[in-house]
């Protein structure tokens, strides 16, 4: 499904930025600091401020990528990992394959709750910075996002570096927020500007992710935009599908 917006207050953006941010620079360290200041609450945050639809969207998200994920050997990273609930999601539909699954995030406080999470579970956890990936070229069958790609500093290179590790075939799957429209999306951006920040504030006992949290959905690319920046990254047959009436939607695309 291609989207289009008419919302003037969307226009072509490099990538997220704080408040206070003066560069790429300055935007990844406060951004990685933000998320390192809650990931202790992290996972009960996301739970009750989406009222646990977050867990349908992972599962969804995963489901699509079946065919890749039932692949023996696949090699399967997923970006902006945080503290692992996509990459459990792809480990559990793996079924018991015997993928190679990585998990990557620049934030070291989610990664060392990611895998405290992951048990027994075979999933190699990396401290990594999406606009400059240790990995080689053409390295990976599948590459995920999930709520994470929005926080880089630089769209255009996050999405050719991500192009740069697929190999050929290879597919992207971004799932992260939208801006609904009509009386849903009224109701949901009351909730997620003024409701959601000041929950996330008294349970986190920190108020800046969760007032950085709406203005950076709002500054966004729309899906149309968005999917324009995937195919001038070089990818093809790129799509993106609402969830839940547009809250969140997963882009995709093939190299």
């Amino acid at each position: 499904m291609t989207a289009e917006s008419n919302d003037p207050r969307k226009s072509p953006v490099l990538g997220a930025a704080p408040e206070g941010a003066r560069d790429e620079a300055s935007a990844a360290g406060a951004i990685r600091d933000m998320f390192s200041s809650i990931a202790p609450r992290y996972d009960l945050l996301n739970h009750v401020l989406s009222m646990n639809v977050d867990r349908l969207w992972w599962n969804r998200a995963a489901r699509t990528f079946t065919a890749i994920l039932s692949r023996p050997n696949a090699q399967v990273l997923d970006l902006c990992c945080g503290t692992g609930d996509m990459t459990f999601a792809l480990y559990r539909r793996s079924r018991g394959n015997s993928i190679a699954l990585t998990g990557a995030d620049f934030s070291h406080a989610m990664l060392v709750r990611a895998q405290q999470k992951s048990g027994d579970k075979r999933i190699r956890w990396i401290e990594a910075d999406a606009l400059q990936l240790p990995f080689g070229s053409e390295e990976f069958d599948l590459v995920t996002a999930a709520f994470g790609f929005r926080n880089l500093a630089n769209y255009k290179r996050g999405l050719e570096e991500i192009h740069r590790v697929l190999a050929p075939e290879g597919e992207l799957g971004i799932l992260d927020f939208g801006e609904p429209r009509g009386l849903i999306g009224m109701l949901y951006h009351f909730y997620f500007r003024h409701i959601l920040p000041a929950i996330g504030t008294v349970i986190s006992g920190v108020s800046g992710p969760y007032k950085y949290l709406p203005a950076s959905v709002q500054r966004f690319p729309s899906p149309e935009q968005m999917l324009e920046h995937m195919r001038d990254a070089g990818f093809r047959e790129v799509s993106w599908t609402p969830y839940t009436f547009g809250i969140a939607g997963l882009y995709r695309g093939k190299k």
